[in-house]
């Protein structure tokens, strides 16, 4: 795919997520999944749940830290430190592959580094930008009845003086807290046992709630809300999400941007915050540098049980195949080709790749022999696509905006409103509907389908309320052309088709990978 169709593919996709679709005027696809009320996220912020009250849960004062007070904490300390040296390890990187192209902070650079100042300085902070349920993730941890994500954008603040009307410039970093959606101790705030089904059952009651502003903030936080549950106690990780670079159009390039992503896991006792794996994000430097790790990497993937956790979208990786950090880069496009960095583990930087074609038929093979009957992976392409997709940096170059995939509300504008400001990108909205129904399982005691289709597309179960938008078959959506063979057909993709008065238009003669449009005449 060219530069200029890859940026042309960014910008479509930006502006066809910039109205997310809904299946009736008042059925908002996040209802009971997620909180994007930009003036309750206002009081939430300016409560129990600023970013310093978190981190700082006897600090008193109400005042928001700012981001320099916020690096001072010992707990984050570490953090800062980590990401210091990250900065190091970009430069020296870059400098080493593209010696002829300068790496700083500041326009007269080719690749501008975003300004570290901004950790140190007394007007920016971090604000409160969304709420996301994601007991979609039980399965990772059954005790913790899954995870409550508590999103923050890095916002200047308003100097004296300046005029009320200004929007105030948000910069490119989300820092995620993630908690627990059942700390350890299995109690509420009152110290009453805590299920599962009951944590579910008041995120699903709250998205039914037709309140804004204050009144649903005190809802939400009152003694039968969903927020009632959570404090600082419940505090598992940080997930960071920073623009590190950005290089603008030139005449050797077209434009590029470079994304930073880190996780530190808490540690309650000690009050750190320490570097750690970052989940499925496949090390693959690493394992390709070793042969032993690569051949021990094949045979755990492969194996029938793993493959088929792998089509789900629910396997864990173990730690000693896993990275600590990752830079994700955008634009990408559709073909697996395109999608990084997972691809060097099929396609290989030389002649000796981590997965072969003949590797990936056979497994499909003997799980079909096994009675593993897979919902995704159903050929090559389709192993390739997952592989990237289940990583954190391939998920995030995925039908983004802007290299995020919850840029969040901004409640700090004059007028907050969520048809000015996009909260999320259209794979975020295409994923709720599988997320809810999780929930409504969890609340009525049923075991969960915890599976989920590809990043690009969303797996539909039975439900017809996303039928001709966006996400599914609609104007904008991801499709699989198939070509004039109907013998080279992808089982992968097949599925991946158009609405009537529709077509999938590719993006390359080598793709068959697109999207929908208007049939030409």
């Amino acid at each position: 795919m060219s530069p200029a169709l890859r940026f042309l593919v960014v910008l479509f996709a930006l502006v066809c997520g910039a109205l997310p679709a809904r299946a009736a005027p008042d059925a908002a696809l996040e209802r009971g999944t997620a909180i994007i009320d930009p003036l309750a996220l206002r009081e939430l912020d300016h409560g129990r749940f600023g970013i310093g009250r978190l981190l700082w849960p006897e600090r008193s004062a109400d005042i928001p830290l700012t981001s320099g007070q916020l690096f001072r904490l010992p707990s984050m300390v570490p953090v800062g430190r980590a990401i210091d040296d990250e900065f190091d390890r970009y430069i020296a990187r870059h400098n080493k592959r593209l010696p002829n192209e300068t790496v700083g902070v500041g326009d007269s650079f080719a690749f501008q580094l975003f300004d570290r100042k901004q950790f140190d300085a007394d007007d920016t902070r971090f604000v409160l930008a969304g709420i996301v349920n994601r007991m979609d993730r039980t399965y990772v941890d059954q005790a913790s009845c899954g995870e409550i994500r508590l999103l923050y954008r890095l916002t200047r603040t308003k100097a004296p003086g300046t005029d009320d009307k200004a929007i105030l410039p948000r910069l490119p970093m989300t820092l995620n807290i993630v908690l627990k959606a059942k700390g350890g101790h299995g109690l509420d705030r009152k110290g009453s046992a805590i299920t599962c089904p009951e944590i579910a059952k008041r995120w699903l009651a709250a998205g039914e709630l037709s309140l804004t502003g204050a009144p649903l903030a005190q809802k939400l936080l009152a003694e039968d809300g969903p927020l009632d549950l959570f404090g600082y106690e419940n505090i598992d990780r940080i997930e960071i999400n920073l623009q590190i670079a950005h290089a603008p159009k030139s005449a050797v390039r077209d434009f590029r941007t470079d994304y930073l992503l880190k996780v530190f896991r808490y540690n309650g006792q000690a009050r750190e915050l320490r570097e750690a794996p970052m989940e499925n994000q496949i090390d693959r430097d690493r394992i390709l540098a070793d042969d032993g790790l690569k051949r021990e990497f094949k045979a755990w993937l492969l194996e029938p049980e793993h493959l088929a956790e792998f089509d789900s979208g629910t396997v864990l990786v173990p730690e000693k195949f896993l990275a600590n950090g990752a830079i994700a880069s955008t634009p990408v496009g559709f073909d697996a080709s395109d999608l990084q960095p997972e691809f060097g583990l099929m396609q290989g930087e030389g002649a000796n790749p981590v997965f072969g074609e003949t590797d990936v038929v056979s497994a499909l093979k003997k799980a079909a022999a096994d009675g593993i009957k897979l919902q995704n992976i159903r050929s090559v392409g389709g192993f390739e696509r997952r592989l990237n997709d289940v990583t954190c940096s391939g998920c995030h170059q995925t039908r983004g905006i802007g290299g995020f995939h919850f840029p969040g509300v901004d409640w700090m504008a004059a007028k907050p409103s969520n048809s000015t400001v996009v909260p999320a990108s259209p794979h975020f909205f295409g994923d709720q509907v599988r997320r809810r129904d999780i929930l409504a399982a969890v609340r009525d005691g049923k075991v969960p389908d915890y599976s989920r289709g590809f990043s690009s597309r969303p797996q539909l179960r039975g439900s017809t309320e996303l039928a001709g938008t966006e996400y599914s078959d609609g104007w904008g959506a991801h499709c699989y052309a198939p070509g004039k063979s109907a013998a080279g057909i992808d089982a992968s993709f097949r599925a991946w088709t158009c609405a009537e008065g529709l077509a999938c238009q590719v993006s390359g003669k080598s793709s068959r990978m697109g999207m929908c449009f208007v049939k030409s005449r």
